[in-house]
């Protein structure tokens, strides 16, 4: 494939020479935005750079009064000529809007007032003092509204209402104070290229509906292979529907690099195959397994140290076990930040194995890859550079909006080789232009979602070394919450050490427990402590973090960060929060 080259598609260099943040660069993105998007680039543009109204700072969303009633203007010409004047929803109508005749006026006024509704989502998610959650049970939510879809259409004003409910009854996972999952944050440089992407609404399979969204994922999957540390940038990637998929992805090309045979005949003309990954390693290694037909028993788990980290000793020997079998091992996946644990497999003993016995060698950095973008953390992942594919979320530590997942493959054209089927009637091989540019057929999906185009604008926009502040400063914070509870009362940590990623596991021992001895009744109690505090916690709506048990372990805390919004006082808030909602256990 040739390279689109440097310029306006690269990204900043760190020493800061072509600013992304330049006013300049980042009105030049939105002038070619418009080409694409018209009218509502237009408003986007305005919304990022100051030049519309900002979002209402009142009380919180309110659903909009049963009566009928205009959209609002807020021009001061007279008479009036904005988008909204004249325009009430109550007898209006989707078919009333684009491409209906005269729809553009209705379409502006009604998209204004969407954009009104998402904008005051966005501030309120900042706000300290508004919930986390509206928590309602499910048959409640159920019994308060009609959810049903109808023969008949609803008015506008009705729609807009149901975007409103919508929203209030989300999780705001912006919220500093959200920290459940391992993808927090709502960055706006993010969010608004979610929303250009839609606008555009166009496929990835090839050039010629995609050109530009092409072109960013050939730029931006060579930048992310330039720091994994393959030279030059080289080999193949592509963006996956999340990281189970990349994982998966990963598994069939290693199975094709072996057996290339079995892409027409199937598993019947392949030897028992074996994958190997570890005790802690995340689920989606078996689900690719059962979904290829190599099987959930040919998964082999391998032992994990006390703080979560493959043993490579044990790896070794269950390789040398499956061989003696007559079996067939075929891919080792090594995890770079484990979901639980946050732990750092030893990928250069990994990678030493794998060489020695000619295994397809996978990392699933999904949680973990993130750390390559920091000077100061990236070594956690030494090693990598030696893997024959890598799975990376920016969706999970560098914020992305969901979702946004990549794998990268060492060996460029295998996953071609592997996935095309030639599909006449869109992979041409008479078009005009540079076929390697149509990449849909080294996927296995047919339609592929626009999952690029908010990575590359935030990095165009934050630059690396944004990143890698973002980063530092959640793993800063973790590292805060563990040396405040490490010796706190009634704190008790899974396991000893400062934790390698922002995961700070815990057990939160209410007072009426901690003079008990360590026998099982008091494990069976202290298993309910942790479920009871996070429903607690949802109900009042003040903060979210999520619990597990894990082996023998019963239910504690897995607190993640990956907010940068979080700060010193949120985790204060968290830990007081969760002494006054247990204390009573």
């Amino acid at each position: 494939m040739a390279s689109p080259g440097s310029g306006f598609w690269s990204f900043a260099s760190e020493d800061g020479s072509g600013d992304p943040e330049n006013p300049g660069t980042a009105r030049a993105w939105c002038q070619v935005a418009q080409k694409f998007t018209g009218g509502i680039g237009n408003k986007l543009c305005a919304l990022l750079y100051g030049d519309a109204e900002k979002p209402a700072e009142s009380g919180g969303i309110q659903p909009p009064k049963a009566t009928s009633r205009k959209a609002p203007c807020a021009c001061n010409q007279k008479p009036c000529s904005c988008p909204k004047a004249g325009v009430n929803y109550a007898f209006l109508h989707a078919t009333d809007l684009l491409p209906a005749c005269d729809g553009e006026r209705p379409t502006l006024a009604f998209l204004q007032d969407v954009m009104d509704i998402l904008l005051q989502y966005v501030v309120k998610s900042f706000d300290r003092s508004t919930k986390v959650i509206d928590f309602h049970y499910p048959n409640e939510l159920l019994q308060e509204y009609n959810w049903g879809l109808a023969d008949q259409p609803q008015n506008l004003e009705e729609i807009l209402m149901h975007c409103q409910t919508t929203l209030k009854y989300a999780i705001k996972t912006g919220h500093p104070r959200y920290f459940n999952q391992l993808s927090t944050g709502l960055d706006m440089v993010g969010l608004a290229a979610d929303w250009l992407t839609s606008t555009a609404n166009t496929n990835m399979f090839t050039y010629e509906i995609a050109p530009v969204f092409v072109l960013l994922e050939y730029v931006t999957l060579k930048k992310m292979r330039e720091i994994i540390g393959w030279p030059g940038g080289s080999g193949d990637g592509i963006f996956s529907p999340g990281g189970a998929i990349s994982n998966m992805y990963a598994m069939l090309i290693a199975r094709f690099k072996m057996f290339p045979e079995v892409k027409e005949k199937g598993m019947a003309a392949v030897p028992r195959l074996i994958a190997f990954t570890s005790e802690h390693s995340h689920f989606s290694l078996k689900k690719g397994a059962a979904a290829l037909g190599i099987g959930t028993d040919s998964v082999i788990l391998i032992k994990c140290d006390e703080r979560g980290k493959m043993i490579p000793s044990d790896l070794e020997r269950r390789i040398l076990e499956a061989k003696q079998k007559g079996f067939v091992p075929f891919l080792v996946s090594a995890t770079a930040g484990t979901t639980v644990y946050g732990a750092f497999d030893p990928l250069l003993a990994v990678a030493d194995i794998c060489k020695k016995y000619k295994i397809w060698m996978h990392v699933d950095a999904a949680w973990g890859g993130g750390l390559l973008m920091s000077r100061k953390h990236k070594w956690k992942l030494s090693g990598v550079e030696r893997a024959n594919s890598v799975t990376w979320n920016p969706h999970k530590m560098m914020g992305v909006p969901l979702q946004c997942s990549a794998l990268l493959v060492r060996e460029e054209g295998l996953m071609q080789s592997c996935n095309q089927m030639h599909a006449s009637y869109l992979f041409q091989q008479d078009k005009h232009y540079d076929l390697s540019y149509d990449t849909g057929d080294k996927a296995l999906q047919c339609g592929r979602h626009v999952d690029v185009f908010k990575l590359w604008l935030m990095w165009r926009a934050k630059g690396t070394t944004g990143f890698e502040a973002h980063i530092d400063k959640c793993l800063e914070l973790a590292e805060y919450l563990y040396n405040i509870i490490k010796n706190r009362a009634g704190y008790e940590m899974v396991f000893d050490g400062k934790p390698q990623h922002t995961n700070v596991c815990f057990w939160y021992v209410p007072p009426s427990l901690r003079v008990l001895d360590n026998n099982e009744e008091k494990m069976s109690r202290l298993s309910k402590v942790a479920p009871v505090i996070k429903a607690r916690m949802m109900e009042y709506g003040t903060t979210m973090v999520s619990y597990q048990p894990l082996g023998d372990k019963v239910n504690f805390f897995r607190m993640v960060i990956s907010n940068p919004a979080a700060t010193h006082q949120d985790i204060d808030f968290l830990i007081e929060e969760i002494e006054r909602l247990g204390q009573d256990l």
